[in-house]
């Protein structure tokens, strides 16, 4: 049995520093980098980029909506071309930098409110898909068990893979507890571990109201801005290898 465990990183700007990624990757297996809209700028991308080589990570593009003020998890109103061309941009300019350190991309994870919107909304979700496709067809897809932006994914051909959150909460309908709510955000690194073990052993998550949810999980992530997250994330790796799952990122072999 074998699991990625990734991370959003890059996700500092200018003078301000949010996560810890060079401690975060240490344990984590792929990276889905800021590309500048949510959070991140040129200096921060470049340098992540390489902390992840020199570490053994992959690294994947993250866009995000433009909206640094709220960092990226406010919806915004905007037309499936204007998605599909912001999301194009920005994974090219993830892939341009990757590749003046010769590094390659390996995914696609949307950030924040994009991430949420496509989930549910199949014509967001296609032309999320359609930008990836356009700019490599080899690129995986990360989103959630049953989304459209899952389906959407595969209907272009894309290969998807399903993405579980140890961090976070979830809703007896298998969707992510809104960050808005309190109890949203999990930072026990025992309950971390003991539901990420449950995910990936048993294909389950208990939700909020105690409802057993079935879930499929190929990549488990960690949010780079969570308080304690590196510290969360050795424990979480540490956990599935004690139980003898190996962790390694999602497309190698």
């Amino acid at each position: 049995m074998q699991i990625d465990i990734n991370a959003d990183v890059g996700e500092s700007f200018g003078a301000y520093t949010i996560g810890d990624d060079e401690a975060l990757m240490r344990s984590i297996s792929s990276a889905s980098v800021a590309a500048g809209f949510h959070a991140g700028d040129p200096t921060v991308l470049r340098r992540t980029l390489r902390l992840a080589k020199s570490n053994g990570v992959a690294v994947g593009a993250h866009p995000g909506f433009p909206d640094l003020i709220g960092f990226g998890r406010r919806d915004m109103n905007v037309s499936p071309d204007d998605a599909e061309h912001l999301v194009l941009y920005q994974i090219a300019a993830v892939a341009g930098v990757a590749a003046a350190d010769g590094i390659k991309l390996q995914h696609v994870k949307p950030h924040g409110a994009l991430f949420n919107m496509a989930m549910r909304d199949a014509r967001l979700a296609a032309a999320v898909a359609r930008a990836i496709a356009a700019f490599d067809r080899s690129l995986i897809v990360f989103g959630l068990p049953g989304s459209e932006l899952l389906k959407a994914a595969r209907a272009e051909g894309l290969p998807a893979v399903a993405e579980v959150f140890a961090d976070r909460a979830y809703e007896p309908d298998g969707s992510l507890r809104p960050r808005t709510k309190q109890d949203a955000v999990i930072h026990d690194s025992a309950v971390v571990v003991a539901r990420a073990l449950r995910m990936v052993q048993e294909g389950v998550v208990e939700a909020i109201d105690g409802t057993i949810v079935p879930i499929e999980a190929d990549t488990i992530c960690v949010h780079g801005d969570t308080a304690g997250a590196a510290v969360l994330a050795a424990a979480l790796r540490a956990g599935l290898e004690a139980a003898g799952v190996v962790v390694k990122p999602i497309g190698s072999s």
